[in-house]
């Protein structure tokens, strides 16, 4: 699935720059194609704009944030976070200004970034309860941008059978190359899949995973939030919960911008935010250099078979026919490469 050419797509928010980013004034983004740029309101809320000047179409972005309001470098046009035309410094004080306004997008802040929605929204952003709890810290993993599809990397997310091989390095298993089966549930949002998977725990992950067995397990309670955005939420024996939440904003046909907030139970002094950080980083290069190798272009209409298929492969299935039957509800077809 080609994510541009699939306007019901524009329909859901996405997590794009963290609030941090754009305290040094407006930064450009491109979110389904559409240049945007994102800054900072009066109240330091984030706000989204087509980064593009009604004056003579020079990028917003290049400009700078003026009391709340962006302001082109080019001439100086300042607008307000609806788009709204509030200033042209070459007019006199007293000099009505014309009714001109930049498109503008719902943005929000939630889990410490700006998140958008180019049209309507179909879902609220999806909700991490842990957010709000205050066992768990939140820390900022990265917002990297991949060269994959975004459906690529959700497919990846549930699939258990490339553990053995992607992760043979870190804590795959590569002598059990039989996937375990998630026990999934399908919700209005997308799904909830559930299973335990044997681990290696090499020396490096003991503070990670709270134990220092060479072998331990994950007890996985993931779930998939329509279209790309996922939680994989891990237990271990000792008790840990490490809970990543990813979005996998789609930036164009062939990249995303990935994003990833980790929740954990836990506090510094038991396993530093370094050393969370450095461990996820190198199982995320593992995913990351075989993704970056996939054709991005997906197909959601399995009855094409483009591609052949597991019987692992259920929750990439499930995500592929809940799309389809979201472009058909929508009146879209598929538009193939």
């Amino acid at each position: 699935m080609l994510a541009t050419k699939q306007k019901v797509l524009r329909r859901f928010w996405y997590a794009t720059l963290p609030i941090h980013k754009l305290e040094d004034g407006p930064k450009p983004f491109t979110l389904l194609g559409e240049n945007i740029v994102l800054f900072l309101d009066r109240e330091g809320a984030p706000a989204a704009l087509r980064d593009r000047c009604c004056h003579r179409t020079a990028k917003l972005s290049k400009g700078w944030r003026n009391d709340g309001n962006i302001t082109c470098g080019y001439h100086g046009w300042t607008y307000d976070r609806t788009g709204q035309l509030v200033r042209i410094p070459q007019f006199p004080a007293d000099t009505p200004l014309p009714n001109a306004r930049v498109p503008s997008f719902r943005c929000e802040e939630r889990y410490g970034y700006a998140w958008v929605v180019l049209d309507e929204p179909l879902l609220p952003i999806p909700d991490m309860p842990e957010d709000r709890d205050a066992k768990y810290r939140r820390i900022h993993q990265f917002d990297d941008r991949w060269n994959c599809g975004a459906l690529r990397m959700m497919e990846n997310s549930f699939d258990n059978a490339h553990f053995s091989f992607v992760h043979r390095a870190t804590f795959g298993q590569e002598d059990r190359p039989k996937p375990e089966k998630y026990e999934l549930v399908e919700t209005d949002y997308g799904f909830r899949a559930e299973t335990i998977v044997p681990i290696n725990n090499p020396p490096e992950a003991y503070r990670v995973t709270g134990t220092s067995d060479p072998v331990t397990t994950r007890h996985m309670r993931n779930a998939w939030f329509m279209p790309f955005c996922r939680t994989l939420d891990i237990e271990y024996p000792s008790g840990l919960r490490h809970i990543i939440f990813n979005s996998a904003t789609p930036i164009d046909d062939g990249s995303i911008q990935l994003v990833q907030i980790l929740f954990r139970n836990d506090r510094e002094e038991d396993c530093s935010t370094k050393e969370l950080i450095d461990w996820d980083a190198v199982i995320i290069a593992e995913d990351r250099e075989i993704l970056e190798s996939t054709d991005p272009d997906a197909v959601v209409d399995v009855d094409r078979k483009v591609e052949m298929h597991m019987p692992s492969d259920r929750p990439g299935l499930i995500m592929r026919k809940r799309l389809a039957a979201l472009l058909a509800e929508h009146g879209e077809r598929e538009v193939p490469r």
